[in-house]
């Protein structure tokens, strides 16, 4: 059985997007940006909704062919590209890339990757975490949380209809005060 991790950038008051789906204020720190490439590099499957698949589609398939690219956004773009992706909408028509579309129920398609063998998955984009939040499917949280309040937007966790009760696997401390908090669930 694969594991799913829901991994964002959350503000301190509980938003990974401010309003109007601004996210200036979690630009990474040189430390925190290996962090995540690290992360795609060890991530067997990716899924991402729609809206969180059109921010990191535009950018990062030509982000390292840009003329101010980084060592570290070569390094990204490329294991990003490389990352099998699977994106779930019903109103996105084709994707691209190292990814395939689903557009049919998002909770009985991420049951049956769960099902099968691979390395670990990550899941991605406030409405499709929430989905597999409330089906009981995602056995990690990595909350990457930035000091700032943004007093609204997109919540990094939803209604639920249960308790979801989590161990503290791993805290970390970045520069500028962002800290990374990872809990499991509990079974």
């Amino acid at each position: 059985m694969r594991k799913l991790t829901f991994a964002m950038n959350m503000s301190l008051d509980g938003y990974i997007a401010a309003p109007g789906d601004d996210l200036g204020w979690s630009v990474p720190s040189d430390e925190l940006f290996q962090w995540w490439s690290d992360r795609v590099a060890a991530t067997g499957l990716a899924l991402y909704g729609r809206r969180l698949w059109e921010t990191m589609s535009s950018h990062w398939p030509t982000a390292d062919q840009q003329p101010d690219a980084t060592p570290a956004a070569i390094e990204y773009a490329g294991r990003w590209r490389d990352m099998p992706k699977v994106v779930f909408s019903t109103t996105t028509g084709t994707v691209d890339g190292n990814a395939r579309l689903v557009t049919g129920d998002a909770v009985t398609e991420i049951t049956r990757l769960k099902a099968g063998d691979g390395d670990p998955m990550d899941i991605g984009g406030a409405t499709l975490a929430a989905a597999a939040m409330r089906a009981g499917l995602i056995d990690e949280y990595a909350i990457v949380t930035h000091p700032v309040l943004v007093g609204g937007g997109t919540p990094f966790f939803t209604a639920l209809d249960n308790w979801v009760n989590l161990t503290l696997m791993e805290t970390r401390t970045f520069p500028d005060g962002v800290v990374l908090t990872r809990y499991e669930t509990k079974p």
